[in-house]
């Protein structure tokens, strides 16, 4: 039960407006709102235990803002001792999603200790949500707008010297006017252009101004240079064609991922299939020592594995870089997976090479975090061996001729700094070196007895994805898995109970539960208690689902469009699983700069009040996903 509530008026309008701008979202807010507001709120206190708000009381008349000490949310069948649902502390809302939707609330908001909350009215907040746009945006997308706050405040605080523009659209890096040609010009012409223009390329497009092709400074010399008379020659017979093009509200991310990714160095960004331009790795990776199309092309070259072990720390280089920029963690580990897989493609081609066997005679996989594309900085190898069913049924012959290449191939990727891995789930291992039938039926076996060493490899094996070699291999396995999981309901309900057994670190009394991980007191296991969680969970949906992806946002992502989940919520549960990966990845970046092994043991008196605020709704997101399963198992 709440005590009497006391107006805010006269001088303390200042004091409380001042108090307020301390928090998120009221430090963007105009003063003559946060003012309004402050005139607005009276105080209330709530003695330890007090019921606030519960599901049975309507819509809500009032939204709160924690002054002083903590509430905490339970279940409507859960008792005060038990773990919350969510905690708010000083600065922080509530109910929002409640007042927004205008809806009961579903979960039983009590005092965590003694507590004071500043109180408006239900339509003075609704006034609020139409005076600030602030303070709408926050209400109606309260993580991503808190994600977003982190970044640019990372940005400011950064210290490193690169300045990266690849979080904006690719119309904002568009160098000034492209040198246009028609496919008739000749080489010579065009070349005239082009010194003109001081441009390193000219884009060669129809009457419509339709993308045809591309000539580039390495046209000239590779194609033009060695035989002068080609100068008079139309472009279009020396052109590249079919060029690859993007929008020009596409992100510049986009357009360096397809760099690193095929080798070339320009994207052509059209608006309405109509050309407005070029960008090139110079506009991309301006303040980069090292960019992403040059490394691939090193990788891709790469004579041995002592050039590729430089290529793997430039790598890193490149990716510190982008990650003390503040790139968002998504970009940054699709970047080390895409980079990695390089690297890792290079290696097979020269052992190949080496051990005179044809790659397309085999597929080699990825697993784990390498096959959702969620490498960190701190990843060691998971890989295993397809190859196709010999006629005779006896794969044995064929095993034992992949072991040798599969070992060298580990043991060159632990040389370019990717260490073995500890359970030994490599490619060098005959376990898992194994032929299409061979690998249906240990996943068979794993579906229909899921002990514990059945559910750990789940964890891991159920995360493939095809890294180089006979692909179709892959696709085969990754459909009949998809199909043999689906209806399986006894296995993916121990799925379930088996993804509940980690919970989010949230404290009862405080923002969290701290432990001691490998000598480190005081921790948050990022990994386990964090990340893991949404990868479980994401698993298990896809899985239940029949989808073949691997990525935990592209399993979420295609979860919720298959079984109409709200979007928000969706939206909700993918910023989450991005913060956590990006506080791990921050956290993993210290680690490096203090010379010592990347971790994911995470001290959260080390983060920032705006990141630990973010942190903590994120784990809620996290719980709130481990709900949904519980109701979908019944759990």
């Amino acid at each position: 039960m709440e005590q009497p509530s006391r107006s805010v008026s006269g001088p303390l309008i200042a004091i409380v407006a001042d108090e307020l701008r301390r928090h998120a979202p009221f430090d963007r807010m105009s003063i003559e709102h946060l003012q309004w507001l402050a005139g607005e709120a009276s105080i209330v206190y709530f003695p330890s235990g007090a019921t606030i708000l519960e599901p049975g009381q309507g819509v809500p008349r009032y939204c709160y803002i924690v002054k002083q000490g903590a509430v905490a949310g339970f279940g409507p069948d859960q008792t005060a001792t038990e773990t919350p649902q969510w905690r708010v502390s000083a600065g922080e809302c509530f109910p929002l999603g409640a007042l927004v939707s205008v809806r009961p609330v579903t979960t039983v908001a009590r005092a965590a200790g003694d507590a004071f909350c500043y109180r408006i009215g239900a339509k003075a907040f609704d006034d609020l949500m139409e005076k600030s746009i602030p303070f709408r945006d926050f209400a109606t997308r309260r993580l991503a707008r808190l994600i977003l706050d982190s970044r640019l405040a990372q940005r400011v605080d950064a210290t490193s010297a690169s300045r990266q523009p690849l979080e904006r659209r690719l119309e904002d890096l568009v160098p000034g006017q492209a040198t246009l040609c028609s496919p008739d010009e000749s080489v010579r012409n065009v070349v005239s252009k082009m010194r003109s223009g001081r441009a390193d390329s000219a884009l060669i497009v129809d009457e419509r101004h339709a993308a045809l092709g591309i000539f580039t400074l390495r046209d000239l010399r590779d194609r033009v240079a060695l035989e002068p008379a080609r100068l008079e020659q139309a472009v279009a017979e020396v052109m590249t064609r079919n060029p690859t093009t993007l929008p020009a509200d596409a992100m510049a991310f986009e357009a360096a991922l397809l760099m690193a990714e095929r080798g070339f160095r320009h994207v052509i960004v059209t608006r309405e299939d109509r050309v407005i331009g070029v960008v090139s790795e110079s506009e991309l990776f301006a303040a980069q020592r090292i960019g992403m199309p040059a490394l691939s092309a090193a990788i891709r070259s790469a004579p041995d594995v002592a050039v590729l072990r430089r290529a793997a720390e430039d790598v890193r280089t490149l990716t510190r870089g982008l990650g003390a920029e503040g790139m968002p963690a998504e970009q940054i580990t699709r970047i080390v997976a895409t980079l990695n897989d390089l690297i890792t493609i290079r290696v097979i081609e020269l052992e190949c090479a080496a051990a005179d066997i044809d790659p397309s005679t085999f597929c080699w996989l990825a697993f784990g975090s390498e096959g959702r594309h969620e490498q960190t900085f701190a990843t060691d190898q998971d890989n295993g061996l397809l190859f196709p069913d010999p006629p005779d049924g006896d794969g044995e012959t064929m095993r034992q001729r992949l072991l040798p290449l599969a070992r060298r191939v580990n043991a060159s990727l632990a040389e370019c700094g990717f260490p073995l891995c500890k359970g030994d789930i490599m490619a060098g291992n005959p376990r898992w070196c194994l032929s299409l039938s061979e690998w249906k039926k240990a996943f068979a076996d794993w579906l229909r007895n899921p002990d514990g060493e059945a559910l750990l490899h789940a964890a891991i094996f159920f995360d493939l994805r095809a890294l180089h070699g006979a692909v179709e291999l892959a696709a085969d396995l990754r459909s009949w898995l998809a199909d043999a999981a689906k209806g399986n309901n006894v296995f993916l309900r121990i799925m379930a109970e088996n993804a509940l057994r980690n919970e989010p670190p949230l404290g009862l009394l405080k923002d969290f539960s701290l432990a001691e991980h490998e000598g480190r007191p005081d921790t948050l296991d990022l990994k386990v208690n964090g990340a893991a969680i949404f990868v479980d969970a994401a698993r298990l949906l896809a899985l239940a689902a029949g989808g073949t992806q691997a990525g935990t946002a592209d399993r979420l992502r295609g979860v919720a469009l298959a079984r109409g989940f709200d979007e928000n919520e969706t939206q909700a549960w993918l910023e989450a699983f991005h913060f956590v990966q990006q506080i791990r990845l921050n956290h993993q970046l210290r680690c490096i700069e203090e010379r010592r092994p990347p971790d994911n043991f995470v001290a959260p008196e080390t983060l920032n009040a705006l990141d630990r605020r973010i942190l903590k709704e994120s784990l809620r997101q996290a719980r709130k996903l481990q709900t949904r399963l519980k109701l979908d198992y019944r759990l």
